[in-house]
């Protein structure tokens, strides 16, 4: 599995609506909410074989009230 995080900003007043439905979809394994530019975190684990640009198109950036995202991926160094 790949871990990824990905980093979300809503649109005003759209958070908990947007939290409530990743939270919903069961896809991440760890969900925050957070200070900065960006309001929400959430932690991924996407199997090797799939793309994880579509991924997170297919079941992150479709939920309504999203105006922006920011993923990191992770990598084996130690």
């Amino acid at each position: 599995m790949k871990c990824v995080f990905v980093q979300i900003r809503c649109n005003p007043g759209k958070t908990y609506e947007v939290a409530d439905a990743i939270y919903n979809r069961e896809i991440a394994s760890e969900l925050y909410s957070t200070s900065g530019d960006f309001d929400l975190l959430a932690k991924l684990y996407i199997e090797p074989e799939q793309d994880i640009g579509k991924f997170i198109n297919d079941n992150i950036l479709d939920i309504q009230g999203i105006s922006r995202s920011l993923t990191t991926l992770t990598f084996q160094a130690f």
